[in-house]
Parts: structure tokens; sequence; C-alpha cells
């Protein structure tokens, strides 16, 4: 049986690690077992934030929206309420969005759940 060299193998990943560590502090870019410690806490936190980052989003929603609503005299809490009495079905992202860029016709969807109500 022939002799398994893997040196090129060994050289390609050491390559792989190191490429996905280029920017790190230190020898943390240059050094493979310090690069390997901190590319795979880096892959760990890039999986666990991809979660995170959408209960950060939901939370900016409903503070804008919060907001909003406030300077229309409700609260945020009884605007969605009154929009889930009305069968008005609009997600925070886009009444977030209309809170923020199209102000007027905001308002005028707080109108009509205030009449609703």
């Amino acid at each position: 049986m022939a002799r398994v060299k893997r040196g090129v193998t060994t050289h390609a990943r050491h390559k792989k690690v190191l490429k996905m560590a280029k920017g790190y502090r230190g020898r943390s870019s240059t050094c493979f077992r310090s690069a390997i410690q901190r590319v795979e806490k880096a892959l760990l936190y890039a999986y666990r934030d991809r979660r995170v980052k959408k209960r950060n989003f939901r939370a900016l929603w409903i503070q804008r929206i919060n907001a909003a609503v406030r300077e229309l005299g409700l609260t945020y809490s009884a605007f969605m309420n009154a929009l889930n009495k009305s069968n008005i079905e609009i997600d925070r992202k886009v009444l977030a969005d209309l809170a923020m860029n199209q102000p007027e016709s905001f308002k005028a969807l707080v109108d009509q759940v205030k009449k609703a109500a």
C-alpha cells in the first residue's frame, strides 16, 4: 500500500482558517493554533447573533411604532389591540416603516383604528 502524505490537505486547511482570520489582531491572524480558536469562536457568535438580530429588529420596530403612536395620543399596546380588533393585518416591520417614512399614511391608519375601537 502506498504511503499517504497529507501536506497538501493540511496546508489547504490552514490556509482556509487563516483566510477567515484575516483582520484579527496580533497573532490570531497569523498563527494557526490561535487563529483556529478565534475563528471557531467567531463562527459561534455569528450563528447565535443571526437569531439575536431578529429579536433586536423586532424591539426596534416596537419602539418606533410606540413613539409614533404616542404622538397621536395612543399607547403601543392599545394601538396593537385596536389594530387586531379592526382586523387589519400589518406586521410591525411595515408599521415601523410607515411611521418613519410616511407619517401621514400612518396617521390615517391610526385614525381608522381609533374609529373602529
